[in-house]
């Protein structure tokens, strides 16, 4: 079986159209399919309607509501611990991937000829500004942070019930998911598809979230900030030092009679900057130091509902609540 896990943030106008996307795809899927929805805190009516329209629908189904807005990346860890499939996959629910990528994905694994499958954007159809920013953000990720990621990116993927299992074992907050399976190794296969442009609705990732994104995807997985102050930070000392035995040596010979005040207050500038940027580092890895230290879960459920199951089903989805309660209904 196969679940597809979906995060539901803001996508009340295209509900309709995911639902009949995702029956028509349960029929050209080869095996079981399993759709396990993630309400991540959303504001609108996503969970009023998916509760209405689920017990109606030939889909074998989960609804997980977690207890507030805790990110995309959050929410695809829930669906990703929730599902009882043995292979699986992740949609956004705004269908701007298409889903027929599921049923490539699929193959890909059911062949056993990778763990791990990602979907790489080949084109996409966004405004102007948010295809230059991604396309930098991209650029610079893959040349200093993780080498092995695709020119346009990965939003989506799938894997093994293996590779999920490792990824659940991980217990660190505010990273980034895709970058954790890059880490992990295993076998990868990539898939290049055109991203539509978004038909329904406003797109929820602000340029907040994305810059929250970037910072959370450079900070926790490499140390090149640090690397890069300190570099900087030697050469500013080494460039100081020089600077203060040519002055010095002017004083002495008499050329300079009183001090430049240029180059008091342009030394001041630098230095002063250069410390401001230094504490702002340092000040972020502690932050993420601490959170992780803290060990707070990364998702909180406040409900979880099964649809579409025969019996037995209902028997393991119950079992399994139960022993999510006992361990605290987190991550």
């Amino acid at each position: 079986m196969l679940s597809l896990v979906i995060p539901v943030y803001r996508n009340e106008e295209n509900l309709d159209r995911l639902l009949l996307e995702l029956c028509g795809l349960r029929e050209r899927l080869a095996e079981e399919l399993e759709v396990v929805f993630v309400v991540d805190g959303s504001p609108d009516r996503c969970l009023e309607i998916l509760q209405q329209k689920l017990p109606t629908m030939p889909l074998r189904s989960r609804l997980v509501s977690l207890s507030r807005n805790f990110g995309s990346f959050s929410a695809v860890l829930a669906g990703l611990n929730e599902g009882r499939g043995d292979y699986f996959a992740v949609l956004a629910a705004d269908l701007q991937e298409p889903p027929e990528l599921v049923l490539q994905f699929h193959e890909v694994l059911r062949s056993k000829s990778a763990d791990i499958v990602f979907g790489f954007r080949t084109k996409r159809s966004d405004p102007w500004f948010s295809e230059l920013t991604s396309t930098l953000f991209w650029l610079i990720y893959r040349k200093l942070v993780v080498k092995e990621m695709p020119k346009g990116g990965v939003d989506v993927f799938a894997c093994s019930k293996e590779v999920r299992d490792h990824v659940l074992r991980f217990r660190e907050v505010n990273t980034n998911l895709i970058a954790l399976l890059f880490w992990l190794g295993f076998r990868r296969h990539y898939i290049g598809y055109e991203r539509a442009s978004r038909r329904e609705g406003k797109s929820a990732w602000t340029l907040g979230k994305k810059l929250q994104y970037c910072l959370n995807s450079i900070f926790n997985f490499t140390d090149l900030p640090i690397r890069l102050l300190l570099v900087t930070g030697t050469l500013g000392t080494m460039i100081a030092v020089v600077a203060g035995f040519v002055v010095l040596l002017a004083r002495l010979r008499g050329e300079v009679p009183v001090p430049g005040y240029t180059v008091i207050v342009l030394a001041v500038l630098f230095f002063g900057g250069l410390i401001t940027l230094g504490l702002g580092i340092l000040g972020q890895y502690l932050w993420l130091s601490l959170q992780n230290v803290r060990s707070r879960p990364n998702y909180l459920i406040a409900e979880s509902e099964v649809y579409g199951q025969p019996s037995e089903w209902n028997a393991d989805a119950a079992a399994h609540g139960a022993r999510r309660r006992a361990q605290g209904d987190s991550y």
